[in-house]
């Protein structure tokens, strides 16, 4: 989920989400994965994962939510409304390595990348990332945290979504640059891609992890 915050607000959209919001989520059986917010933040945003056993259960949890009397007296302490836009998307864990615990304190950054493939290609970047791609990222400092796929949804192809970690921006530029030139990456690439481009767009965002997030 990703909260747009009104302008000048954001500070206290933050503080609702430290006080209140996170734990009448636990409450109502939604786990708190992750909170973020872009390094470059000039759209006030307020990135964050929930995770839920499944859809249906998701739904009961956020229905009882947004009924919880104390979460309405918490709403009613705020007369300004924070948000000005809201961006929700399902994503399902993959098979590739999920960091549950608090990254090495050395990384400070995290970065975000959704790549969107041509169709029914997919499936060759999974391969990809399995056999080669993971390694390699390691290979060159920056840690792998955690990898989803979302939805298929309005005729659009679903994407794969990935978390790494790294020391810093700068140092993040540095491990792409080399991960870009090295000959296992080059070689992996090129094998792979034998009946055409995998990937079509790549999106990419860094992001610093907030006070209380779990995973930091």
């Amino acid at each position: 989920r990703i909260y747009y915050a009104h302008s000048g607000q954001l500070d206290a959209l933050i503080g609702r989400f430290r006080n209140h919001t996170t734990g009448l989520f636990e409450k109502h059986g939604m786990k708190n994965e992750g909170y973020w917010v872009p390094v470059d933040n000039t759209r006030q945003a307020l990135y964050y994962v929930l995770s839920y056993p499944d859809r249906n259960a998701r739904e009961q949890s956020w229905k009882a939510f947004q009924s919880d009397p104390e979460w309405i007296t918490v709403k009613s302490r705020y007369p300004i409304e924070f948000v000005d836009s809201v961006k929700s998307t399902y994503r399902h864990p993959t098979d590739l390595p999920m960091s549950t615990t608090s990254i090495d304190a050395a990384s400070k950054v995290f970065e975000l990348r959704i790549y969107t493939c041509f169709p029914g290609r997919l499936p060759n970047l999974m391969d990809r990332f399995r056999a080669h791609t993971l390694g390699i990222f390691e290979s060159h400092g920056m840690k792998n945290i955690a990898y989803y796929t979302t939805d298929a949804v309005e005729g659009e192809q679903p994407k794969l979504v990935y978390w790494l970690a790294h020391q810093s921006e700068a140092s993040a530029k540095q491990s792409w640059d080399a991960f870009g030139k090295d000959p296992a990456w080059i070689k992996a690439r090129d094998e792979s891609e034998k009946e055409g481009r995998i990937v079509e767009k790549v999106e990419s965002v860094y992001l610093r992890a907030l006070d209380f997030s779990p995973l930091r």
